[in-house]
Order: C-alpha cells, then structure tokens, then sequence
C-alpha cells in the first residue's frame, strides 16, 4: 500500500492505492486563500498541516486495518509557493502562492540580474515563479528577508513536518527560476542574482528516488511504521503525468484545475521563453515536459457558483440543456481572473464578459466560462506548437474532467481527441502515490500504467468551424483590452 498526498490551492487531498495500483481510500480537506490586497493570494503554512492531520485521520479510517501495510509516501504540490524560515525553523510570513501577481516588477529586474536565466531556468521570468516573489520580499520587506535561512516549496514544508530534512525534487525545483534545469541542479548564479546561495535551498533528489521518512513522532501520530521513505514526489502537474502514465515523449494532457495546464512531455530540455512556454524537469530522471498554463480555469466556474450562489453541478446541467443556437450566441468570456501566463505573460489582464444582454441568463454566462477556458487552453497549444510540439490526442485531468460537456467542448475547439480516464479527477494525489511505489523500488513499467479509458471525444468539425470564429474574437477583445492599459484607460 502507498500513500498519496497532494497540496492544492483549494484542498488538500489524500489517498491510498494497492499493490495492483487500485484506489483503495480517499479523503480531502478544503484549504482558504488570503487575498489581503489586490493582486495577492497567500496561504498559512501551518493550515497546510492541520489539514493534512485532518485528512489523514479520515484516510486512516476509510482504510481499516489496511493502514498499517502502506511502505512508503509520495508528495505532489502547488509550485512556486514561497515558504521562508528563520534558523529557528519559524516561518517568517504567509506563503506567497503561484497566483500572486505582485511581484511584475521584479521580474524586470530579474530579467536584467541574470543575462542567462532565459537559457538556463527556461522560461521567462514572471511573477508565478518563485525567484520575483523573493526579490519582492527583499524590497518591501528588508527585515524578513534579512532573516532567511531556508526557502521552501509548499509540499516541501510537509516533508519537513513529516521527516525533518528539507528536501526538494527536480520537478517542483524547475518552477522557482533557480534549477539549472538541464543539468538538474541549483544554479548559483540565478540564486545570487536574488541575493540567495545554494545553502537556503533544499536538498534536490529526482522525484522517483527517496527523500526522507518518516521519523517517529508523525509515525506514531498517523499510526504508521517509523522509518518509512518519502520519494521525492513531484510539482502538481508532473505527479499528475505520472498519475495518468504521461512519461514518454509524446504523452500528453489537460489539467482543469484552479488552474490550466496543457502539459506535453519531452526526451530533452526544449525552452521555448519566447512563447511563454514552459519547460521543467519531469518527476522522473531523464525527463523533460513543457507546459502551457493559464491562472483560472475551473476556478473560474467556481469563482461564477458563488457570484450566483448556484451549485456547480446546477449550472452544468443547464449549460448542457442549452441550444447551440444559443450557444453560438452567447457572451465571450476572457478568463483572466488572475491574470494570464501562457501565452501573454501579463499580470495586469482581467476578465470580462463581453455581449451581455438582455436575454443573457446565467445558463449562458456558464457556457461563456466553460468556452472562454477552452480558448485559453487553445491559446496554450498554439503556443506549444509555435514552440515545435505537436499532440495528437490529449488525456484529461482535474475537477474539470467530471464534466462530459467540458470535455466534448475543448475536443472542440482544439480539433483534438480528448480522452478521460477512471480515476483521472485523483491527478496529483494518484501520481504521489505512484512515486512513493517506485522509490520503494516499484517498476515505472509496471507502476505508471496508463489508467483505464474511461471515456474518448472526439472533435466535431463544424462546431470547431463555429468556435474558431468565436475563438478569433475572443482574441481580439483581448488584445483590445491590452491597447486600451497601454493608451493609459
């Protein structure tokens, strides 16, 4: 037995498979995001471990007398989160998450720092990453800075908690702007470009092999065997690759979380900064991935339940009722909640809806949410091929993924199959697992098997004809919001 544990924006998530790779327990634990400012999102780390303690007691009873078999832990995670300890080990502020955008400026200023952080780190600076956040701290909090010891990921403040060392794997790593990520390794010259050295940085493993286990304090608390190893693990996209067995070149999905990644994976670092492309370490040796990602995906459905105090399964029904008249009519939604990455790398984007009416109800404005995600996506894969990768189909993965609807309107709109999987909403957590497994010394032939079919959709070519208009103005009113910031509205 393995245990899986993933640290998502939203909750945390927990599960247990078997030796057959089966799911046999399951259990989640709803996190809050701080926004004390515009542009900020933070979390408390300690909140991190009350829900994982919460989490595990209720994994411990789902899995009976099961428990005590389980060998060895996996560890996924939100990237880019900025932990800071003292020496004493306190945290020194809240955790600076991936969807905090304060930090453009610094950017800039990076860019500038590092002549080589382009070809070394991989992509462009922006203000996700870990490396702006600091520089951020440097300058408007001197004092905190001057008091930073350690620097952690935020599933490597669990690991802490849980073994004691601090540790990183090479995915997670990738996503700070400080790996040089071909030689999979800290770079000392982006660190110090942030006034950090390699000393504040974590131990690096890759995310199949061990990293730490689990002393006996935890052990005895969770009821399980003192001493048994913590893998690596990996950031939240490269575990859930593994979770859906996308580690070969070629392999390829969509991850319809707060967030959305269209994740490919490579043989060799290919950065690709010009498109906003990113390109990180695989969790597993010798492997590379791009990713395309914009900032609010599902969270934006979410984001639309609250604003009409409706439940998400409500809202979907109705979308599914509505005529492709309708449909084709609806308002264009830009998506741009948190701003946007992949490919406009812009901070200060917004969202919008655009075409509102009187006729316009909220089984429409829903579909606008769903389509203008879909365009996001499809921004994304016009990035990763203008960067030299070509998909031929593409798995699916995340909350997003419960939706069929969802699914047929990005087949859609990418002109791509899309493929969903039994088990696939696990992402993260299954993937954790998974690395758990082999860095007890499971076979990743055996270990990252794709997962069961669990449904194929396949494009519709005159809605594709009809969503490419769409999608052609959902651009354009982009890029006329971007003219209008420049001309100072």
């Amino acid at each position: 037995m393995y245990l899986g544990i993933d640290l998502g924006t939203s909750e945390i998530k927990t599960l247990v498979i078997d030796a057959a790779g089966e799911i046999v327990a399951a259990s989640s634990v709803k996190l809050d995001v701080q926004r004390p400012q515009p542009h900020y999102a933070e979390q408390e780390p300690h909140s991190w471990w009350l829900a994982l303690e919460q989490a595990i007691d209720e994994l411990r009873q789902q899995a009976g007398a099961r428990w005590q078999q389980i060998r060895a832990i996996g560890l996924s995670g939100q990237m880019h989160g900025a932990v800071l300890l003292d020496r004493e080990n306190q945290v020194l502020r809240p955790c600076i998450l991936w969807n905090d955008t304060r930090s453009a400026a610094e950017c800039e200023e990076l860019t500038q720092r590092a002549a080589d952080l382009h070809s070394v780190a991989g992509n462009l600076a922006m203000p996700g990453f870990t490396a702006p956040k600091l520089l951020w701290v440097a300058r408007h909090e001197p004092e905190i800075f001057s008091r930073i010891a350690s620097v952690l990921l935020p599933k490597d403040y669990l690991r802490w908690q849980m073994c004691g060392e601090k540790i990183s794997d090479m995915s997670d790593a990738a996503g700070t702007l400080w790996l040089d990520i071909a030689r999979r390794d800290w770079s000392d010259a982006l660190l110090a470009a942030c006034g950090l050295n390699r000393d504040q940085m974590p131990r690096l493993t890759e995310g199949s092999q061990p990293g730490g286990r689990l002393q006996a304090d935890v052990a005895r608390r969770w009821g399980l065997q003192e001493g048994i190893v913590i893998a690596g693990g990996g950031g939240d996209n490269a575990a859930s690759a593994v979770g859906l067995g996308a580690i070969e070149p070629g392999d390829a999905f969509i991850s319809l979380g707060t967030s959305g990644v269209l994740f490919a994976v490579n043989d060799r670092f290919r950065p690709a900064p010009a498109s906003a492309v990113h390109a990180f370490c695989h969790a597993l040796p010798d492997r590379w991935h791009q990713m395309s990602v914009m900032l609010t995906a599902a969270s934006s459905l979410r984001w639309l339940c609250d604003l009409l105090n409706a439940t998400e399964t409500d809202l979907l029904a109705e979308v599914a009722a509505l005529s492709e008249t309708v449909q084709r009519s609806a308002p264009l939604f830009l998506p741009y909640l948190s701003g946007e990455r992949t490919p406009h790398n812009d901070p200060q984007a917004t969202g919008a809806f655009h075409g509102l009416t009187h006729a316009t109800n909220r089984a429409a404005l829903a579909y606008s949410v769903l389509e203008g995600v879909a365009f996001g996506i499809a921004d994304g894969l016009q990035a990763l091929r203008a960067a030299g990768t070509e998909l031929e189909s593409c798995s699916l993965t995340g909350g997003g993924a419960r939706s069929g609807f969802w699914a047929q309107l990005i087949a859609d709109t990418l002109d791509l199959p899309i493929v969903t999987h039994q088990g696939g909403e696990a992402g993260g957590a299954l993937g954790a697992a998974r690395l758990g497994w082999l860095a007890d010394g499971g076979d990743p032939a055996e270990v990252c098997r794709k997962p069961a079919v669990l449904r194929r959709y396949l494009p519709n070519a005159l809605r594709h004809h009809h969503l490419q208009r769409r999608l052609d103005h959902f651009r354009l009113l982009y890029q006329q919001q971007r003219d209008a910031r420049a001309s100072g509205f």
